[in-house]
């Protein structure tokens, strides 16, 4: 074989071998590129194991914070509740005790008042014991003992007492004893009636029967 023939065969089976090492290389490149890294998804979810060491202390330090915030927000919450419902308490028992205070000044301010109106049955003749339960009852328990003072003054509790030279007369003295008439025309007979007509006259000139007792203590008449 002459020398340019042998160097022929070595070009040749060089550039077999580059041709070779190429095909090798693209096939070595596809496959490298048929295999790319892998990609996460989106909207997939990221776990704390999956981060490394310094992020999980981070996200759990957040998350803890969260948690104290929650926690804080709903102490809050209970505390003012808890609030509300103390001052609610107090404010129904505020007013029920004022309800219950109101109610019992009426009823002591009626029973003090007396009743005028009250009625009570016609008889013969009555007692003493009778007559100043009449009394009470009319006039009232605030203004019972002042009106009681002038009549045992006046007259000793006897509906039919008479002044012989002044011509007054029942319970409380009326002068002259038809005055009463003005209430009703038993006024000789019923206790009820001298005792209304007692009560007007003090109401109207002294203001009540404590104010007729004030001036009788000075003056020994009203």
């Amino acid at each position: 074989m002459s020398p340019i023939s042998v160097r022929g065969l070595a070009v040749a089976s060089a550039t077999a071998v580059t041709t070779v090492g190429a095909v090798v290389g693209v096939a070595s490149g596809a496959e490298k590129a048929a295999a790319p890294e892998p990609v996460e998804a989106a909207g997939t979810t990221t776990l704390l194991a999956d981060l490394p060491a310094g992020q999980q202390v981070q996200q759990a330090s957040l998350t803890e914070q969260v948690q104290a915030q929650s926690d804080a927000a709903d102490a809050t919450a209970r505390q003012y509740a808890e609030q509300a419902a103390r001052m609610q308490a107090a404010h129904d028992a505020s007013a029920k005790k004022a309800a219950a205070d109101k109610a019992a000044k009426e009823k002591l301010a009626k029973e003090s008042a007396g009743d005028a109106s009250a009625s009570f049955p016609i008889q013969a003749t009555y007692t003493i014991a009778q007559v100043k339960a009449m009394a009470q009852q009319i006039v009232g328990s605030a203004q019972f003992m002042c009106f009681s003072n002038i009549v045992s003054h006046e007259s000793g509790w006897d509906y039919t007492a008479t002044n012989p030279s002044s011509g007054a007369y029942g319970l409380v003295q009326s002068n002259p004893g038809y005055k009463m008439a003005s209430v009703a025309a038993d006024w000789r007979t019923n206790p009820s009636t001298q005792i209304r007509w007692g009560l007007n006259y003090m109401n109207s000139r002294y203001g009540s029967p404590c104010g007729a007792w004030d001036y009788w203590q000075v003056h020994s008449n009203y």
